[in-house]
């Protein structure tokens, strides 16, 4: 506690109360009294600077609590609700998030229906695809209190070609791909400006009718989150991939790079905007690029939906890619 007095106001008291010390008397037998007018007046000109103090006294702050030490936290012993951090999603964008699931718990991120179209490709064939995902899955579970294993399942998906020059129609349909992926939070699970994680993952090539190039392919990704002025939270991501060849068995690099910014928009309403671009070692292969918008709205803590649109600035980018889903915690 800190009391701030005004010193000047003490000293002007002093001085009054020096000046208005023992006074002469005209009569002698009264010659040794003091006078209590100025004593009073002295006494009343500091009972007034002690409450002018006393207005004057700083509250103490409040002391805040140390962080919870969430590190004894296990699949098999789970983070109390409480104590949860704040329900982050590694989608709708195409960044991947540096936050992982709180250990002992489990959340499913789902494309409700995901539509892609493309047209102007670098073949420049008037070939014409699309291709619907329906109800892909990305199931997450967190193990420790900063690592999380992920499986994404292609659960169905459906790719149509039809060539307008020749009429040709070629339609493909099935089970996709499976892809485990691990995330370790180095820094900002648990608060603080920036984040940073590493997800290494594995593609299983468990695809259908030629969906995918049923190929093991791997990679790993480095998404890094910071805390903007006025509200505004930045995203972003380098990942580096080893892909199958269009030709032959090897396997080439791919280097991913996205960004993304994000603010609330009104109550649980929130959006963002993506530049995402990915660009490949393989000779002859075009690099993709797309500009992403999209918004999220939160029900309740553990449930947000989601809906946006990737729009492809390059050939070899889908022309458009809109989605629409939903994430849930428990």
């Amino acid at each position: 506690m800190r009391i701030v007095c005004p010193r000047s106001n003490l000293r002007s008291a002093a001085r009054t109360a020096a000046r208005l010390g023992p006074q002469q008397s005209a009569t002698p037998q009264h010659s040794e009294r003091r006078p209590t007018f100025p004593l009073a007046f002295a006494l009343l000109l500091a009972s007034a600077c002690l409450a002018r103090c006393a207005d004057s006294i700083v509250a103490p702050q409040p002391i805040r609590p140390p962080p919870i030490d969430k590190s004894g936290y296990t699949l098999f012993n789970p983070t109390p609700r409480e104590y949860m951090r704040e329900f982050t999603t590694d989608r709708p964008d195409l960044t991947e998030s540096p936050f992982t699931v709180d250990a002992g718990h489990f959340q499913f991120e789902m494309d409700i229906l995901n539509y892609s179209y493309d047209r102007y490709t670098p073949a420049r064939d008037n070939t014409r695809f699309e291709r619907v995902s329906i109800a892909p899955v990305n199931l997450k579970l967190g193990i420790l209190n900063h690592l999380d294993l992920q499986l994404v399942i292609e659960s169905y998906t459906s790719i149509r070609s039809h060539n307008a020059q020749t009429g040709d129609v070629e339609t493909h349909r099935g089970f996709g791909d499976i892809v485990p992926r691990m995330k370790f939070n180095f820094w900002g699970d648990d608060g603080g400006q920036t984040a940073m994680a590493v997800m290494p993952f594995i593609k299983l090539p468990t695809n259908q009718d030629g969906i995918r190039n049923s190929s093991v392919e791997g990679g790993v990704i480095f998404p890094f989150a910071m805390n903007l002025p006025m509200g505004f939270d930045l995203g972003a991501m380098t990942q580096f991939n080893a892909a199958r060849d269009e030709e032959g068995s090897g396997h080439h690099a791919e280097f991913a790079n996205s960004v993304t910014v994000s603010h609330d928009l009104v109550g649980n309403l929130g959006g963002y905007l993506e530049f995402y671009s990915r660009v490949s070692t393989e000779t002859g292969a075009s690099w993709i690029g797309s500009v992403d918008v999209g918004f999220t709205y939160a029900i309740g803590e553990n449930i947000q939906l989601d809906a946006g649109v990737n729009v492809g600035v390059t050939r070899a980018a889908d022309d458009v890619n809109p989605f629409l889903g939903i994430s849930w915690r428990f």
